[in-house]
């Protein structure tokens, strides 16, 4: 099996032969293991003054890391960053990766549409706008998914890449942003028509969001993903209760502590990737990652000391 076919095994809940599927939403540390800048790290301001040539050498570039990266840490899939993010430099991006590797990646891009914690700037505003104008609010809550199952078409027409990752964040270490009546009212139905329409599409869709998921884990599973990220431990999500709750019904993608990779001992990170496979395993449905990226500011020891995990203890008989 190609690591793209293992990863759509784990998303579609089959059994598995052989090593947990893995990845991660952005690796970050480039510089550290290739001495070179990431794609979304890169100025894009003088793009329209790059000479063609200049342009094209960023775009080998930016491909080429993200394979280098996907190889080297034995990644199965690729969370692809365009930049610039208009459509003919995603559709190029697409094409570069796939011509040097075929079908060997799942290829995803972000592609959530809807709300997500307000910044520390907009969250006053937002609200009160949420309570003032709540149909205004509904009306571009449905606009944004509409923009976006337009962008998933051409995409889908284009041909290239195999699914989203949905990435509004909704909750806080302490549970969701919304209470769960505001929740239904400003963000369910509008998730489940994005992940229904990106999936008549043809897309797989993995819907990521941190902190504590708990309160609103049923709504997000009725939405009908494929996989659930990041499971986050940093915000009391535990990887066996989940995979008793809702296990046989969606994939379940990371849970190792990204916050013991910073601040914790080597044997505390171990004990987080052990405690993720051996909860996420059984019955398969399980892809193995931080519970968040490959952050700038993470040790590289310290990830390749989980990974050093996965290949001795996350293995199907």
């Amino acid at each position: 099996m190609t690591p793209r076919d293992r990863f759509i095994t784990a998303l579609e809940c089959r059994p598995l032969k052989g090593r947990v599927p893995t990845f991660e939403l952005v690796f970050f540390l480039t510089m550290e293991a290739f001495g070179r800048v990431h794609p979304s790290h890169r100025s894009y301001h003088q793009w329209d003054q790059m000479e063609e040539a200049e342009r094209e050498l960023h775009r080998r570039d930016m491909a080429d890391l993200y394979i280098q990266t996907a190889r080297r840490f034995e990644h199965d899939a690729i969370f692809l960053h365009p930049n610039p993010g208009n459509d003919e430099e995603t559709f190029r991006l697409i094409d570069r990766v796939r011509e040097e590797t075929g079908d060997e990646f799942f290829l995803m891009l972000h592609g959530d549409a809807t709300y997500s914690v307000p910044s520390g700037v907009d969250m006053t505003e937002w609200c009160a706008r949420a309570m003032e104008q709540p149909e205004q609010v509904r009306g571009d809550a449905s606009q944004r998914v509409d923009e976006a199952l337009e962008r998933g078409q051409r995409l889908a027409d284009h041909d290239g890449i195999d699914g989203f990752a949905l990435c509004a964040d909704y909750c806080f270490n302490t549970g969701p942003f919304l209470s769960p009546d505001w929740f239904d009212d400003f963000v369910t139905p509008y998730l489940h028509r994005l992940v229904r329409g990106y999936r008549d599409q043809g897309h797989y869709v993995i819907k990521h969001t941190d902190g504590n998921i708990m309160p609103i884990l049923d709504r997000l599973v009725e939405a009908n993903p494929h996989a659930i990220h990041s499971l986050d431990p940093q915000g009391d999500v535990d990887m066996a209760i989940v995979k008793q709750m809702v296990g046989d019904r969606v994939c379940l993608i990371g849970n190792v502590n990204c916050g013991l990779l910073d601040s914790g001992t080597d044997e505390e990170c171990i004990e987080s990737a052990r405690y993720a496979l051996r909860h996420g395993m059984p019955c398969g449905g399980y892809i193995f990652s931080t519970s968040n990226c490959v952050y700038t500011g993470m040790r590289l020891e310290r990830y390749e000391l989980i990974l050093d995990v996965l290949r001795h203890e996350g293995v199907y008989e």
